[in-house]
């Protein structure tokens, strides 16, 4: 069997982290299967549903790396694939279930079946529809028609029980009762989700249904129209729910979940698609964490969702971003960081060769203390200046410098500097070395004062790096200044004797 699974989200807001994992553990299996993965827009919520957010999830979606092979935006066999251009598929399938006698009119009202709600309510029993225009005659059915009433169309649920077989949760079953006669196209002509869903998946012949337990009390409903319509269901998979780390609900107070959110706090794409598949799924191999998506793909199967809610870890998250941050070259992550970098006023919007490759070396010096690419800026303070007039100076450099032997290594090392027309990592040992000799200080006593002279800070990144990035960068056109060597231990000495 072909497999052909679907995303179906509605156009209503922002992707979050739980519908995020619903498309991607979608698109494993297409891949896994070499089948076809479809995006399909359900947009039956007119009041709610905005073009902006239908753009929004589509850009979210191929920047987290879902491609999909059919949709809106690209020809396909079974389109259109926006549900607010196939109204007139779904009547015609709902005119086919009253002729059929699978589904009947019905006209009560809004105000009508309210009532009777409460009324049972009142009376202790679970509210369903009473019935009242389940045996119309069809002359009875016309001649209200005629009259201008408006009916919405309900399916005829046969007496018994129905039920499913899910991958994840087994076999469930429940008494037909339960269900009563849902609404499958209402007055105003607009389908019910449940149809909808049945129809839109049955013609596009989805043959995987992959989504959140959320959907579960659905299903039955949904294998009803199916049967109704002369059909078999496919393959249901309802994935467990996520929840923060306190058990509770994933929400804006546990942090960024929405897809736009991690996007625009530079997140990579990789290492959130390789937590996102974690939740609710495990690789046969135990231990098993970091995975490159190649490798997610080929493992991934649904026979290994949990039942058990998942829960999102943002630390566990920063961890892996970490392990991806690091083991990924500099190089790669220019494209990723530059805006963020742009955006804080440090560099050009679209720099330039020398830039990109000085700005490689500048992330590859501090990367290890960033969790998403929006925090490099920051961690690369100690190279893009001071940002005052006289310069900040830590308290603990400042310390350093007070005593008057960590001060003459600091003065040695500032008078050589300013003999050298351009320091390179080598020259800077060069320096090292003949300041050691010429102050007789050795391990911390010498590195020391030399780093608080020329970062104003007690610790940071090696200098045999921070040298020629400061070197290189004085050199290039910056909208933030990066002030050499000989201008950094000038500002900083300064502003400690002073």
């Amino acid at each position: 069997m072909t497999v052909r699974v679907r995303f179906a989200p509605s156009p209503t807001g922002f992707l979050h982290v739980g519908n995020v994992r619903t498309a991607l553990f979608n698109w494993l299996w297409a891949r896994h299967h070499k089948g076809s993965y479809v995006l399909r827009i359900e947009d039956t919520d007119a009041e709610r549903s905005r073009p902006e957010f239908e753009r929004q999830l589509m850009d979210d979606l191929r920047w987290l790396g879902l491609d999909w092979d059919e949709g809106t935006d690209r020809s396909g066999p079974f389109g259109p694939y926006r549900q607010s251009e196939r109204y007139d598929i779904y009547r015609q399938h709902a005119r086919r279930l009253v002729e059929a006698d699978k589904a009947f009119h019905c006209f009560c009202s809004e105000e009508k079946l309210e009532q009777t709600r409460k009324e049972l309510l009142a009376g202790g029993q679970t509210p369903r529809y009473a019935g009242a225009c389940r045996n119309l005659g069809v002359d009875e059915v016309a001649a209200r028609h005629n009259a201008g009433r408006q009916s919405a169309i309900r399916l005829r649920v046969r007496p018994g029980s129905v039920g499913f077989d899910d991958i994840v949760y087994g076999a469930i079953s429940i008494d037909t009762v339960q269900i009563s006669d849902p609404v499958i196209v209402r007055s105003d002509g607009s389908p019910t989700y449940n149809f909808s869903c049945v129809v839109d998946d049955l013609l596009m012949q989805i043959s995987y249904v992959i989504r959140g337990e959320g959907h579960l009390s659905n299903t039955h409903r949904q294998v009803l129209i199916y049967e109704a319509l002369g059909a078999s269901p496919p393959q249901f998979a309802h994935l467990p729910t996520v929840l923060g780390p306190d058990g509770q609900k994933l929400s804006k107070r546990h942090g960024a979940t929405s897809l736009e959110e991690f996007r625009a706090q530079g997140y990579l794409p990789d290492a959130l698609l390789n937590c996102l598949a974690l939740l609710g799924w495990s690789p046969a191999e135990a231990g098993k964490e970091i995975m490159p998506r190649d490798e997610i793909v080929s493992r991934f199967d649904l026979a290994r969702v949990s039942r058990s809610p998942s829960i999102f870890d943002r630390a566990k998250l920063h961890w892996m971003i970490r392990s991806c941050i690091n083991a990924t070259p500099s190089e790669e992550l220019v494209d990723q960081a530059a805006p963020h970098f742009a955006a804080a006023g440090l560099t050009p919007a679209e720099p330039d060769a020398p830039v990109r490759a000085w700005l490689a070396r500048a992330i590859d010096a501090v990367k290890t203390h960033v969790d998403h690419m929006d925090q490099l800026p920051a961690e690369a303070s100690i190279i893009f200046g001071f940002g005052a007039d006289p310069p900040e100076v830590d308290p603990e450099a400042r310390s350093i410098l007070e005593v008057p032997a960590a001060l003459g290594v600091a003065r040695e090392f500032a008078r050589l500097v300013e003999q050298q027309e351009f320091i390179t990592d080598k020259l800077y040992r060069e320096l090292v070395a003949q300041v050691k000799a010429a102050t007789r200080q050795k391990g911390k006593d010498l590195f020391h004062p030399i780093r608080a002279a020329l970062t104003g800070r007690a610790s940071g990144p090696e200098l045999e790096r921070l040298v020629p990035l400061y070197e290189e960068g004085s050199r290039l056109n910056l909208p933030r200044k990066v002030m050499s060597c000989r201008e950094r231990l000038r500002a900083v000495l300064s502003a400690v004797q002073s």
